[in-house]
């Protein structure tokens, strides 16, 4: 899949004049929800289908700072699946510079309790798995 673009808002910088460090994970979100969106299969379908996917880890290692009205290019993977939870792997840069390199693990609940994706929504686990 092409990789989500973030341009880095006004808003996004500390006093420094740099991307403060938690805007990385916002941005990650935004990667994911769009990926979700192009598997065909977004959050709002499985949020009105009962089914919420909380972060249960992240991680993110930084390697370069950017800056107001960068572009960073956000490529999103499949880093594992399972019956219970997904990780997904972030590379992050501004043209060919590395930022970022990041990893965030999800599960799935229904009424608070895990549910199996793939007896849940076979059809999303099947996409996820053939994007592997």
């Amino acid at each position: 899949m092409e990789p989500y673009r973030h341009q880095v808002k006004y808003y996004d910088c500390d006093r420094m004049g740099v991307t403060h460090h938690s805007n990385y994970l916002r941005f990650m979100e935004e990667a994911r929800i769009d990926w979700m969106d192009r598997l065909g299969y977004g959050f709002e379908r499985m949020e009105a289908e009962g089914v919420v996917s909380p972060v249960v880890a992240v991680t993110c290692n930084y390697k370069h700072t950017t800056t107001f009205k960068d572009v960073i290019e956000i490529q999103i993977d499949v880093a594992e699946i399972s019956a219970l939870k997904i990780s997904f792997s972030y590379t992050m840069k501004v043209g060919t510079k590395l930022v970022c390199t990041a990893t965030s693990t999800h599960c799935f609940l229904e009424n608070g309790r895990p549910v199996l994706l793939q007896e849940r929504f076979p059809q999303l686990y099947d996409a996820i798995a053939a994007s592997l």
